[in-house]
């Protein structure tokens, strides 16, 4: 369920053209009964991931709030760039794509966390007893995306866990996870609440890492972005998406056999695997949508600040001329909680 490859960006552009949207979704878009259309970007084929959404759809929570969604499928354009590009309104994103994009002065900004919990680990074979911790992993094989923070989060776990942090990368994409099922590559990084469902349902279940528990800082996996501009001419509109939102995943939270029924019953042909659907939203629902206070969709500050700051360090983050920051973002301004229901900075809202 990581993102990057498979569609066209001409399916998101005929998405946007069938909607009657203009090539600026944050200009008026009310409709003559009042009701005000909102386009959001997918960053993959529908999945557990996005059930607060096709929740919040089907029980006619956007409708009620006045919003006509239109879902944009995943193309080869990253919902991020829709975002910056004013050509999405929201997006699905992830920490580390919200913050490459700010730090190069992009117009993106997270005003959602989905997950609360890490979800994304190092993982193994669990046959693998040569491999008890990830100092184990120095001279093994990883097969990953090829994104450029990979490696350096790798480094860092598996230094802190007492090894060298010397091992050897293949990028195989969306094959990564098949490679490692099969004991073509030693480790990966998949989604629990994904890939390592989907291995233990095949008979291949895979010992996992947390990277937290190796001082690596949390990270939020699954998000909502919007952008700066958007927000700015249309911040109810924003508040009422939003509330919409957070009702849909506190339905997850709270009621996840019936949301997996939802979310099937909207993507009957690609959630083909209802079993697995049915064990991802229950994981979910169990250990990753709500923080440990009890709290859905909120962002802190700390987070944000430590893994730009990791991501700093690792020579990760560039300005918009491409040129490597020579000081750490303040991250403050990578994310709001402004929009959310009941938030106490409501005023303050961007």
């Amino acid at each position: 369920m990581h993102r990057r490859t498979v569609l066209s960006v001409i399916a998101a552009s005929a998405v946007l053209a069938a909607t009657g949207c203009s090539a600026d979704p944050s200009a008026d878009a009310t409709a003559k009964d009042g009701t005000t259309t909102v386009t959001l970007a997918l960053d993959w084929t529908p999945n557990t991931n996005h059930t607060g959404i096709y929740v919040a759809q089907q029980r006619g929570w956007f409708k009620a709030a006045g919003i006509d969604l239109k879902i944009v499928p995943y193309g080869s354009t990253a919902p991020e760039t829709l975002i910056a590009g004013h050509k999405a309104d929201f997006g699905i994103s992830y920490q580390e794509g919200v913050t490459t994009a700010r730090a190069a002065g992009q117009d993106i900004t997270s005003v959602y966390a989905v997950t609360q919990k890490t979800n994304v680990t190092i993982a193994v074979r669990a046959g693998r007893t040569d491999i008890a911790s990830p100092k184990d992993l120095d001279g093994e094989t990883y097969a990953g995306f090829g994104a450029p923070y990979e490696k350096p989060l790798l480094q860092k776990v598996i230094r802190n866990a007492g090894g060298k942090g010397d091992f050897k990368q293949v990028t195989l994409s969306t094959s990564a996870y098949a490679a490692l099922y099969a004991g073509k590559a030693d480790f990966a990084m998949p989604m629990p609440t994904w890939e390592g469902l989907e291995a233990e349902l095949s008979g291949k279940p895979l010992k996992n890492f947390q990277l937290s528990d190796y001082g690596f800082p949390a990270i939020y996996s699954t998000l909502l972005a919007s952008s700066d501009r958007f927000l700015k001419k249309n911040p109810e509109v924003a508040r009422k998406f939003l509330a919409a939102v957070d009702k849909g995943y506190r339905y997850a939270a709270d009621h996840p056999d019936q949301a997996a029924d939802l979310l099937i019953d909207a993507n009957k042909s690609v959630l083909t695997n209802t079993e697995l659907v049915r064990k991802s939203e229950e994981l979910l629902a169990k250990e990753y949508y709500r923080a440990a206070d009890g709290t859905i969709g909120t962002q802190s500050e700390e987070r944000w600040q430590a893994f730009a700051d990791f991501e700093y360090r690792a020579g990760l983050l560039s300005d918009a001329n491409g040129s490597r920051l020579t000081e750490a973002p303040d991250a403050a301004s990578f994310f709001t909680n402004a929009y959310l229901p009941d938030s106490k900075d409501a005023g303050s809202a961007k």
